[in-house]
């Protein structure tokens, strides 16, 4: 896998410059990141059954689809260490209190989690808003039967496509059944339009 990945790397830098254009530092929109996530993965983790989170239950804990989750448990100030959250959240650790795996993060590289998630203290709204969430990504949008369908959401701070999409923790009406084939971005794309394309 490894020595695929090195290979098309090879043949699209062989290619930009013989089209004599330096190869942007991002020309696969960060594709290496996805596969590098993949081999941090616990194999064990990786390869587990599904559990019951759904899609609902997903979007409850954000503000918009693509905001940060709430901290839905018990978070102390003697919590803030920055690995205490990594402990659980790095490889998937059961979690007793809810009876199932926590959730892997994409970007355990960002050790300050509390800068983005916070612990909800309550319910009722302060003031009265008319704000209203954006509709979350469409499921599937292949353009053929049978085509891997594009990745409706942006890619910032969820490089790791393995951390939502495999393993234990992930939410069951989008888990990857194949989640061995390290790279994702290999056929799954970005949706850069909603129309189809015109010459």
């Amino acid at each position: 896998m490894k020595a695929a990945a090195a290979l098309l790397s090879f043949l699209v830098s062989v290619s930009f410059a013989w089209a004599g254009e330096p190869l942007p530092a991002d020309f696969d929109n960060k594709g290496n990141a996805v596969y590098e996530g993949y081999g941090r993965m616990n194999e064990a983790y990786r390869s587990g059954a599904s559990s019951e989170r759904t899609l609902e239950d997903y979007y409850s804990r954000r503000q918009y689809p693509g905001s940060p989750p709430f901290i839905p448990h018990r978070a102390e100030e003697v919590f803030d260490d920055e690995m205490n959250c990594l402990s659980c959240h790095q490889s998937g650790g059961w979690v007793e209190e809810f009876r199932r795996h926590a959730p892997v993060t994409p970007h355990p590289e960002k050790t300050s989690c509390r800068q983005c998630h916070v612990q909800r203290t309550t319910i009722e709204l302060f003031r009265e808003t008319d704000w209203a969430s954006v509709p979350p990504p469409r499921l599937g949008g292949s353009f053929l039967p049978g085509s891997p369908p594009p990745v409706p959401h942006r890619l910032q701070m969820r490089e790791n496509c393995v951390a939502c999409h495999a393993g234990p923790g992930a939410v069951a009406r989008i888990r990857a059944e194949h989640a061995e084939r390290g790279n994702c971005r290999q056929c799954h794309v970005p949706q850069r339009a909603e129309g189809p394309f015109q010459r």
